[in-house]
């Protein structure tokens, strides 16, 4: 089976947009889905801190086409995205807490709320009283949650995550890999994923 890792952060638009298609190309191609909740800032930090320098240097007109291509893609696939009032949020209880969601077998559920409550209702996710909310909608224990993203062994699975993905050669959220070495980064190269998945059973 065709394996598709899929590096995420919450805090990027692109990201929410990649996420609401990408278990559906998934199940309709037969590919497996593996989640990697990843710090995205680590990553810009170390390898990509031109966002950095873009943000304090913008271009309009191309600032102004980015925003208008994110609403023209939200549009298309039925979402609202909006301006959070809080930018960029701190993403970091909210990605260890995926991986407290990926053991619960709620990873998509909660992964949905946590990017609806900041990009659609304005919520800033980095507050406990906002992921408690989330984490009992979707019928998670959030003692046990917070438990668990306090603790050493799962603050390290975020590092760990993070650090794998710039050792492979990402630089951004949302980045894709097809059976570990075929790299796919952005909401719009989904469509390129799924004919690379549908070429490789063409082949088998």
């Amino acid at each position: 089976m065709t394996t598709v890792e899929f590096f995420f952060d919450y805090s990027s638009p692109w990201t929410y947009l990649a996420f609401d298609r990408i278990e559906q190309v998934c199940a309709e191609t037969g590919a497996e889905l593996v989640w990697k909740p990843f710090l995205v800032g680590g990553v810009f930090n170390k390898v990509n801190p031109s966002v950095y320098q873009r943000r304090e240097n913008p271009v309009p007109p191309k600032d102004a086409y980015y925003r208008k291509d994110m609403h023209d893609w939200a549009r298309f696939q039925g979402l609202t995205i909006g301006k959070p009032s809080v930018f960029p949020v701190n993403s970091v209880k909210a990605l260890r807490g995926a991986f407290v969601a990926i053991e619960a077998g709620k990873i998509s559920d909660y992964s949905r709320e946590v990017f609806k409550a900041y990009w659609t209702d304005d919520k800033d996710i980095s507050q406990d009283d906002v992921l408690r909310q989330i984490v009992e909608s979707v019928g998670m224990d959030s003692r046990d949650f917070f438990q668990k993203i306090a603790a050493p062994d799962w603050k390290q699975k975020l590092f760990d995550t993070t650090d794998e993905l710039i050792a492979r050669g990402g630089f951004g959220s949302p980045t894709m890999f097809v059976d570990k070495d075929d790299m796919y980064f952005g909401n719009d190269r989904l469509e390129l994923m799924r004919y690379a998945i549908e070429q490789k059973k063409k082949a088998a």
